[in-house]
């Protein structure tokens, strides 16, 4: 059973750059790309359903599917992590978004306690399980000073917060080897969904580089199902460059999706 991608971008990618929602929908559809991760703050507020409703109206009207809902709730952050995290889910559920995206605690996995660590464990299941009413998948943020900067202690999280609901997206960060980051990939399995995209040679933003991504769709060849892969970290910011990154990442996807 193989993988198809649906080629897109991560909004957060334009957040420096003044674009409206609007200008950003049309670039997506002008390159091409058929998916859109909105992320919160840049292009969409937490506790805003009236905002977000509308924004996805005006995404699916252009044909764009909405992949998610970029919160940036972060375990262990906040006094009162339920009525935060519904502050997020309330925009993500306006939005149609099928997931969203949090972040895995405020430490990396060699410098939290154990004591610490069971308590982010709990909250995201605490988390995923509030999602789960609303019919919305969380997917953690793979990212290094969190829990997910090594695969093991990221299937450790999922195992440990016992939450169907509860997955990790997946990006290739740069502390880990190409080795290391193909192994992180299958040994998600069913449980990594979206794939953030970039290169980023010696730890800069780069074009995107076809050779290194063959190698992370083959990884994930075999997954099944339906997954978004959504550019993000343009180099310079530059929208010419977003262009080119689309034309390699579409490239890639359709090849991918014809033979697997």
């Amino acid at each position: 059973m193989k993988t198809e991608w649906i080629p897109g971008a991560v909004s957060a990618t334009f957040k420096k750059l003044p674009m409206t929602q609007e200008e950003i929908i049309g670039l997506l559809t002008k390159c091409g790309l058929r998916a859109v991760e909105w992320s919160e703050n840049a292009h969409i507020q937490p506790d805003d359903p009236a905002a977000a409703a509308q924004l996805g109206e005006k995404t699916r009207d252009a044909g764009l599917q909405v992949a998610a809902y970029g919160s940036y709730y972060r375990l262990g952050a906040q006094p009162d992590a339920a009525e935060t995290f519904r502050k997020s889910l309330r925009s993500a559920k306006a939005l149609q978004a099928p997931l969203i995206r949090i972040w895995g605690g405020t430490l990396g996995s060699s410098e939290v306690s154990e004591e610490e660590r069971a308590r982010w464990t709990r909250e995201a299941a605490l988390v995923a399980g509030i999602a789960a009413d609303a019919g919305i998948r969380v997917g953690l943020e793979w990212h290094k000073n969190t829990l997910t900067d090594t695969n093991e202690s990221a299937m450790r999280l999922l195992r440990e917060a016992k939450a169907p609901n509860l997955y990790c997206l997946w990006q290739p960060t740069v502390a880990l080897t190409p080795r290391e980051r193909t192994a992180g990939i299958r040994m998600m399995g069913g449980r990594l969904l979206n794939f953030h995209v970039y290169s980023w040679p010696d730890g800069r933003r780069g074009p995107l580089n076809a050779a290194e991504w063959q190698y992370y769709f083959d990884a994930a060849a075999e997954l099944g199902g339906t997954r978004c892969a959504l550019l993000e970290f343009v180099r310079d910011d530059s929208v010419e460059q977003f262009r080119q990154d689309a034309e390699t990442l579409i490239k890639l996807t359709e090849s991918e999706n014809r033979h697997g």
